[in-house]
């Protein structure tokens, strides 16, 4: 080896650079799931008092957030596509920027068409956060770590979504929604200071033939493992990877699965979580309740109950199992509908119903992130072989931004339209639904492989029979059948 050579090589990073480092993409990834829950909720308490000062109807209301949604489906349509071209570190630092950008732009938007102009734009930003941000992280991250931190991304989401609750009762007073909206503009700029000081991530290099870039970064992040032995399996499971199309998901064997995970996505809006998320101010206000405390703070406890709720599910999922806990989030769901409609079914909302009321949304939105929240990415995970995972997770986010949109635009015209008693009364319609249609094609996947669960679509939805025994002496057949698992 030449002197040459040897003065290129970069020293090894020490074990103290790489533990920080790898914890600085999860930490990262944390704060910008923190700024999209922000950046999702806060139009929640600012819709209050813009509608006011632009004379919003009930049809523009919700057009302020189902424009957002609508870019999120459009960024979501691209993000993948842009983290493959730019990398998983420039479609981060497109996010963080964005954010930065438009979120100050809504804060002083002068009218209600710039403001629904600059939202679409933010959507966007969203939609590409929602597909790049997970990567970011799962693809930078030690493997000892990567699930805490992927599951920390989800509840750093959700702290956003608590503290844009909390801001917004601070703000209420005075009615400044535009310090509601702008606010999260200056973590976004911050957190482009770490992104710019990151490098991207060792599969991305990968998927670029940068193979000598990749081994070093596998290096910086995890110092525990062979850098070269997973830079090869990187390279083995791109490999894998190619060719996987939309067009597939509809063709035997995974034909079952793509409606699995579609009605999931789909079920996992269309029953009404961000009725409670972009509207709840309004909702407690029809409730009964009175005063911009009320009906901005009660709202901030709603979602430290969610928080929870989220936290538990990642404690116990490995334990109970995915049907036991989706199942009771999506029950629950329903049978808190049903007490909605009958709080407001009953005329009066004065006294102890108001806070019946109150208690069912806040079971409502606890179960919905118990369930849905927290076990919609772990089936979209599973369901397909690598080669279908991205596409059949697009497809699956898709299905759920689209059911966001129809909720967004549409729930107060209904609200006002048709009372409150028969909107929840059709939410919880379409929970039952959702009920029936989980108990019928969710599988329990706790514990299997996931080549077991592929098998599990590939045999039509049970579980196939396993393989015989190679001896056949009695007592070998007796000690080592297994009994066929039963279709969940």
């Amino acid at each position: 080896m030449s002197i040459a050579t040897l003065s290129a090589t970069p020293p090894p990073p020490s074990p103290k650079t790489t533990h920080r480092t790898g914890r600085l993409f999860a930490l990262t990834g944390a704060v910008v799931g923190v700024i999209y829950g922000y950046d999702t909720g806060s139009i929640s308490g600012a819709l209050v008092f813009l509608s006011k000062d632009f004379h919003l109807t009930e049809t523009e209301k919700g057009l302020v957030n189902s424009i957002l949604v609508f870019g999120s489906i459009v960024g979501a349509l691209i993000g993948g596509k842009l983290a493959d071209a730019l990398g998983r570190k420039a479609a981060m630092l497109i996010v963080a920027g964005s954010y930065a950008v438009f979120v100050a732009l809504s804060a002083v938007a002068p009218n209600v068409v710039v403001l629904d102009i600059v939202r679409f734009l933010l959507g966007v930003a969203i939609g590409i956060s929602i597909v790049a941000a997970p990567l970011y992280v799962a693809e930078s991250t030690p493997a000892r770590i990567r699930g805490a931190s992927v599951a920390a991304y989800q509840v750093a989401t959700v702290a956003g979504i608590v503290l844009t609750y909390f801001v917004n009762w601070g703000l209420s007073g005075g009615g400044h929604w535009r310090w509601m909206l702008g606010l999260s503009a200056v973590p976004a700029a911050l957190v482009l200071i770490p992104l710019l000081r990151l490098p991207d991530t060792p599969r991305w290099y990968v998927l670029k033939g940068r193979t000598e870039r990749a081994v070093e970064v596998m290096a910086m992040t995890d110092p525990e493992v062979d850098p070269h032995a997973e830079v090869a399996a990187v390279e083995a499971a791109l490999a894998e990877e190619s060719g996987g199309s939309a067009r597939s998901l509809l063709r035997k064997p995974y034909a079952r699965a793509a409606v699995f995970v579609v009605g999931l996505g789909f079920f996992c809006q269309i029953t009404g979580i961000n009725a409670v998320t972009y509207y709840s101010p309004q909702i407690f206000e029809e409730m009964g309740f009175t005063g911009n405390g009320q009906n901005f703070l009660l709202p901030s406890f709603v979602q430290l109950a969610s928080l929870a709720a989220t936290v538990l599910a990642i404690l116990i999922i490995d334990r109970l199992g995915r049907r036991v806990v989706l199942l009771s989030g999506v029950g629950t769901m329903a049978v808190m509908l049903a007490v909605l409609t009958v709080v407001f079914g009953t005329g009066e909302l004065q006294g102890a119903t108001t806070w019946v009321g109150f208690a069912a949304i806040l079971l409502f939105t606890a179960a919905f992130n118990f369930g849905f929240g927290s076990l919609i990415w772990v089936y979209a995970s599973e369901a397909f072989p690598a080669q279908l995972r991205s596409t059949g997770a697009s497809v699956m986010l898709t299905a759920d931004l689209v059911a966001n949109l129809l909720i967004a635009q549409f729930f107060p015209s209904l609200m006002a339209w048709a009372g409150a008693a028969r909107t929840f009364a059709g939410l919880g319609v379409l929970a039952l639904a959702a009920l029936v249609f989980v108990s019928v094609t969710a599988p329990e996947t706790k514990g299997r492989q996931l080549e077991e669960i592929q098998g599990y679509w590939r045999n039509g939805g049970r579980w196939p029979e396993p393989a015989a025994p190679t001896t056949a002496s009695p007592r070998s057949l007796g000690d080592s059948a297994v009994p066929p698992t039963t279709t969940s």
